[in-house]
């Protein structure tokens, strides 16, 4: 079999958390809206078109 050179892993130079936790809060805010949008047009459906 062919010789392969040792593998070469990128590393990040470091942990930006801050901008993790933005953007996690702004996918919870963003996944509640949805949420609630979603209730509001079922609930709408379940009571004017039945």
């Amino acid at each position: 079999m062919a010789e392969h050179g040792t593998p070469e892993y990128a590393t990040a130079d470091g942990n930006d958390y801050a901008a993790h936790e933005r953007t996690y809060v702004g996918f919870l805010t963003l996944l509640k809206w949805v949420v609630g949008i979603a209730v509001v047009i079922l609930a709408s459906m379940a009571y004017f078109l039945v």
